[in-house]
């Protein structure tokens, strides 16, 4: 007898083995608080760049933010609790754009691509939520006469040379003031992502295509340390005998001019959230 899918679960290919595994639904249907995990040490460089050049990788109803920053961020997380203690890492592309629907207005960074070293994530990711998930190999960091050196591969070609140096500490209140209650000015915040899956036999046509935001509220991440400092970021050209599919994902980068550097940081912290609040925005 066909099996039937069970009301209140969440499925994802392959459905004929039951109820799917992920961050948003464990065993007997369980769900994870993220306030003790993962443990996250988050290495950020951005820069500024031309608007003309950010505006060609917007899809429509998009526009790039107050200012052309682009930020470059790679994040080493352990003892993820998903994931049975293990860990992942990442490495994301944003800058400042603003979305404007039919209902929905909402600003924040849009995150253009999101590479990670591990298959279960990436599958979650993009079907659930949304992200612009790929793979590549991205080792823990290098610290030497201190300069912490990042870098990015994929099967053995390296695209991305990220270094921080002058690292400075950074004092952490331990009882932050409240914040000031924000005006309702009905623009959502978040983090802005594009869904897109193709649609089967019309390869031209999407089975899915809109804007989706993860609402910057909802986060039980502490932050424990941090430090600023300097840093730079190198996108290398590739062929496409080097990366056949995200050459011209790297090549896009590697394009952007850098009129300045901004912003680099070390951040050290605990606890997150699921991202179960994630939403379309239309």
């Amino acid at each position: 007898m066909p099996y039937k899918f069970q009301p209140g679960k969440m499925y994802m290919m392959p459905t004929h083995f039951g109820p799917s595994m992920g961050p948003r639904q464990g065993p007997e249907g369980r769900t994870f608080e993220c306030k003790d995990n993962p443990k996250t040490t988050s290495i950020s460089v951005s820069f500024l760049t031309n608007r003309e050049q950010l505006e060609e990788l917007l899809p429509e109803g998009f526009e790039v933010g107050d200012e052309p920053v682009v930020s470059v961020s790679a994040s080493y997380m352990k003892e993820i609790e998903w994931l049975a203690g293990r860990g992942y890492n990442i490495l994301g592309v944003s800058f400042s754009a603003i979305f404007n629907g039919e209902r929905d207005r909402a600003k924040g960074g849009l995150l253009t691509v999101l590479w990670e070293n591990l298959c279960d994530p990436i599958l979650t990711g993009r079907e659930q939520l949304g992200f612009s998930k790929i793979y590549c190999e991205l080792p823990e960091p290098t610290v030497l006469n201190r300069e912490t050196h990042c870098i990015a591969s994929w099967l053995g070609f390296k695209f991305m040379d990220m270094k921080l140096t002058n690292m400075t500490p950074v004092s952490l209140n331990p009882s932050p003031a409240p914040a000031a209650e924000q005006p309702d000015d009905g623009v959502l915040k978040g983090t802005l992502h594009y869904k897109y899956m193709p649609r089967t036999e019309e390869w031209d046509h999407a089975d899915v295509g809109y804007a989706v935001l993860t609402p910057a509220e909802g986060s039980n991440s502490v932050v424990k340390e941090m430090w600023r400092g300097e840093g730079t970021v190198e996108f290398h050209k590739a062929r496409w005998e080097d990366l056949p599919t995200q050459y011209h994902i790297v090549n896009a980068f590697h394009e952007l001019e850098i009129k300045e550097y901004r912003v680099a940081s070390i951040v050290k912290s605990v606890g997150g959230k699921d991202l179960s609040d994630q939403r379309i925005l239309r």
